[in-house]
């Protein structure tokens, strides 16, 4: 009798080390797809035990990058953009079935036709850079939220340039 009321305990203890061991493994980090743009990882040990799941959105946005960020009122894709753009084609390359839609996005800066405007010009030139690297264009399509999805809210040159941005989301 008394291990049928310690089992319930066990099972639980071990799930909370569990999911306290995953967070501990890949270093507490929670920010997707801030990767710097290097290749590391695309060579072959991204499929280590623990690390993300080969031609997962995981392992698109955590090794790969899943977004580039531009300038003020710029919607050309800058030299560490390209960088992560062609770690972006070339994992699309290895996995032909997967597709992205490219979200432009604006800081809070102008009005809203003209952010969209921007986000627009911008999700394009991340499409038409990756075309140019060889993935069909069918493959890749294009929205705009100007400054309707900010990643920070706050009112600050930091903050800005955190939301002139182009995120490929995986489909």
């Amino acid at each position: 009798m008394k291990y049928r009321r310690l089992l319930p305990a066990l099972a639980v203890a071990a799930l909370l080390a569990a999911c306290s061991n995953a967070s501990e493994e890949n270093g507490g980090a929670t920010g997707a797809g801030m990767n710097s743009g290097s290749a590391g990882g695309m060579g072959g040990s991204s499929s280590s035990m623990n690390g993300p799941a080969p031609g997962s959105a995981e392992e698109f946005m955590t090794v790969v990058g899943d977004r580039v960020f531009f300038g003020l009122d710029k919607y050309t894709v800058a030299p560490e953009g390209q960088a992560i753009l062609r770690n972006q084609a070339a994992w699309l390359k290895r996995y032909p079935n997967r597709s992205l839609v490219i979200e432009g996005h604006a800081d809070e800066r102008g009005t809203r036709e003209y952010n969209l405007a921007l986000g627009e010009r911008r999700a394009t030139s991340v499409r038409d850079f990756l075309a140019a690297q060889g993935i069909a264009p069918q493959r890749l399509r294009v929205v705009s939220y100007g400054k309707e999805r900010p990643a920070c809210g706050q009112s600050s040159e930091e903050c800005w340039s955190m939301n002139r941005r182009g995120v490929s989301v995986l489909q």
